[in-house]
């Protein structure tokens, strides 16, 4: 008959290796080839979706920042408008650089925060709602943040309806 000690070491690594099994996440496929090319948001496309999220919130009341990102987080285009507090400038890029990096909504980070705390302090992540990733076919080519509306979801909104004015999805 085993000692005690080794049964409960059995069962323990047992149990661990069934966790890891049952909670595995799907393997990504990488890239056999030796340079890959994602698809990019164009400038253009980026300049059309920050000044129209800025002219959908102004037409609601609300002054705000805009920036949008490229897949990497890296800024492409930045609108502001005029009475913009200081801080939505900030605001808008971390949301879009917290969506970009992410792949998902910001509000929906948020509403995971208190069963993953540690999101709130990766470097240049903002978990607040007001970020939302562009995709085109599927692929995040980029983010849009907004900031300064009383509310995230007014921010997300604003941001939302100018990706799918100017892409037509």
């Amino acid at each position: 008959m085993k000692p005690m000690h080794k049964i409960l070491a059995t069962l323990t690594v047992s149990a661990l290796s069934l966790a890891a099994a049952q909670t595995a996440p799907a393997p990504v496929t990488l890239a056999t080839a030796v340079t890959v090319a994602p698809p990019s948001l164009s400038l253009s496309a980026a300049t059309r979706i920050a000044t129209l999220a800025v002219n959908n919130c102004a037409q609601l009341g609300y002054n705000v920042s805009v920036t949008v990102v490229d897949r990497s987080g890296v800024t492409l285009a930045v609108a502001r408008a005029e009475n913009a507090g200081p801080h939505t400038l900030g605001a808008s890029l971390g949301k879009a650089f917290t969506s970009a990096s992410a792949r998902a909504l910001t509000s929906d980070i948020a509403k995971n925060l208190p069963a993953n705390p540690g999101l709130a302090d990766i470097p240049g992540y903002l978990v607040l709602a007001g970020g939302a990733p562009i995709r085109v076919d599927g692929a995040v080519v980029g983010a849009v943040g907004v900031g300064g509306a009383p509310s995230g979801l007014i921010d997300e909104k604003c941001g939302t309806d100018a990706v799918t004015t100017v892409l037509g999805k």
